[in-house]
């Protein structure tokens, strides 16, 4: 059972339960943003996620290309980020793209708008 006692004087009863509410607002948004930082927690895989959120979609041939990983190495990745649904899949023939899922977009583009931005901005050469 929670221990709900305090030491000070006086607690905002209507305060805190207008907190719990801005809370049960946003349980939803907060458990998505929960699932969404737990599998970037990965280096790999937020190099993964920059990935798909510059070029849209990329197949896993590609990833493991450019990564200079191997592609069952990458699939491995892929594989939590899709259960998390943090990707989705779209085949074609034999090939499999993958891209950021629609649900999380909104959560991972903001983490990574900063490189997304500094990276186009960079001069090419």
């Amino acid at each position: 059972m929670m221990n709900t006692t305090c030491i000070r004087v006086y607690a905002d009863g209507d305060y805190l339960q207008q907190c719990q509410g801005r809370l049960a607002d946003v349980d939803s948004s907060l458990q998505i943003m929960a699932t969404v930082l737990a599998l970037t927690g990965n280096e790999v895989r937020l190099r993964i996620l920059y990935l798909l959120a510059t070029e849209q979609q990329l197949c896993v041939c590609d990833i493991a290309d450019i990564l200079r990983m191997t592609v069952s190495a990458v699939s491995q990745h892929l594989r939590k980020l899709k259960d998390g649904d943090v990707l989705q899949a779209r085949k074609v023939g034999q090939t499999v793209f993958y891209a950021l899922s629609p649900t999380h977009a909104p959560v991972v583009q903001p983490l990574l708008a900063g490189l997304i931005a500094s990276s186009t901005s960079a001069p090419t050469l």
